[in-house]
């Protein structure tokens, strides 16, 4: 069982947010309630694209930074991979 994960997730204005948890459905499950993040509380509903199992938690946070240094376009490429 993967220690930590990385995720994507899709905003009702079509925006991506990514990030990092241990545990993917309660994560999700608070995005959903408008408790995860102030950016996602105010884009609901949101949609779970992407979650990409990781070793430990440091390199979760590196790949998170990672991704979100990606463009746009990027991003979209690597949700369709």
């Amino acid at each position: 069982m993967p220690e930590a994960w990385v995720y994507m997730l899709s905003c009702c204005d079509g925006s991506l947010y990514t990030g990092w948890t241990v545990d993917v459905e309660r994560r999700l499950s608070r995005h959903r309630a408008g408790t995860a993040s102030r950016y996602t509380a105010s884009r609901l509903p949101v949609a779970l694209e992407l979650a990409i199992p990781m070793p430990d938690r440091t390199t979760a946070r590196r790949e998170e930074a990672r991704i979100k240094g990606l463009s746009r376009a990027q991003k979209l490429a690597l949700l369709r991979a």
